[in-house]
């Protein structure tokens, strides 16, 4: 996909009305953009196109799985996202994409490109945390985990054993006073 043309829309030969689109994305997609997070990707997007008299609706709807490595272990693992967003295009005298859910076209344009929308929407679909199915329910096994549970300060009953036993013994004294109302 080294040109993106496919994912460019060109409104003015297009009816008024509602007009749907479709797109599968792969690995390539994000080669374009010089994105490297991902392993693997998998997503179907969904685009509902509205064209108007004086503006054009675009409501995008992502669904899939991207493999992405684990913040905690580094294992890959499917990640599954859906997310979708709302965009209104409108026509004015200059380009302006300052606001997130409306973008001003200048008169003259006849096509616009949509990539840009659906690598920002896949990208913020996915948790900023990841962390691997198995770590969370215990069935992951990994060398990785067995050093960080190694290295941790030890489970919450030693730490409260030793936090009792190194007690300063005047302070001692002062909760005797709480206790003997």
């Amino acid at each position: 996909m080294k040109d993106l043309k496919l994912f460019t829309i060109q409104y003015v030969g297009l009816k008024e009305g509602e007009h749907k689109f479709e797109y599968q994305i792969d690995k390539s997609f994000f080669d374009y953009f010089e994105f490297d997070d991902f392993n693997s990707v998998a997503v179907d997007v969904s685009l509902d196109f509205v064209k108007k008299s004086t503006l054009m609706q675009l409501h995008f709807k992502v669904n899939g799985s991207v493999n992405v490595n684990c913040d905690l272990t580094n294992e890959p693992y499917d990640e599954p996202i859906e997310g979708e967003i709302e965009l209104v295009v409108k026509f004015g005298h200059e380009y302006n994409d300052e606001n997130e859910e409306i973008l001003i076209l200048p008169y003259g344009e006849y096509e616009l490109c949509v990539a840009q929308y659906i690598y920002e929407l896949i990208i913020l679909s996915v948790p900023n945390k990841r962390v691997h199915p198995g770590v969370e329910d215990g069935t992951l096994k990994s060398e990785i985990l067995v050093k960080l549970e190694e290295l941790s300060l030890g489970s919450k009953k030693e730490q409260e054993n030793n936090d009792q036993s190194n007690t300063d013994p005047r302070w001692d004294s002062l909760k005797k006073l709480l206790t003997d109302k």
